[in-house]
């Protein structure tokens, strides 16, 4: 199965290594996506079929929480499976994280292999 993947990030170049990342990682991608807020994330998700979404959770205008929020909100897309991407690591953030019904978090700097374990959990693929 090829997949569409949202990248949500207000930074241009780590949307950039993100998706440098995803074709390191070796998974099947279809298209990779791009958002550099919440706000975006959700336009782009109303005229593309997005099987995992990747977020960071500081972003003007719209940041990672409130958009998971809305999705989780949202009839038609709160199965979307999410991946947080952040710099924060504490327990607290990742715990409010989790509550939001996110499948991975992972810290930055991370690696390809970290984020290819990440989607396949995402989106139910596992390996014995």
């Amino acid at each position: 199965m090829e997949l569409n993947i949202l990248l949500v990030d207000d930074s241009a170049t780590v949307r950039g290594l993100v998706a440098r990342a995803l074709q390191l990682a070796g998974l099947p991608l279809k298209e990779v996506l791009q958002a550099g807020n919440g706000v975006e994330a959700l336009e782009v998700m109303k005229s593309n079929k997005v099987d995992v979404l990747i977020t960071d959770i500081h972003m003007p205008e719209m940041d990672g929480l409130t958009l998971i929020a809305h999705l989780r909100a949202d009839p038609v897309l709160k199965g979307t499976p999410v991946i947080v991407v952040s710099t924060e690591g504490g327990d607290e953030r990742m715990a409010e994280a989790h509550e939001h019904g996110i499948q991975a978090y992972l810290r930055k700097p991370f690696t390809p292999e970290q984020l290819n374990e990440a989607v396949n959990t995402a989106v139910g693929v596992t390996h014995e």
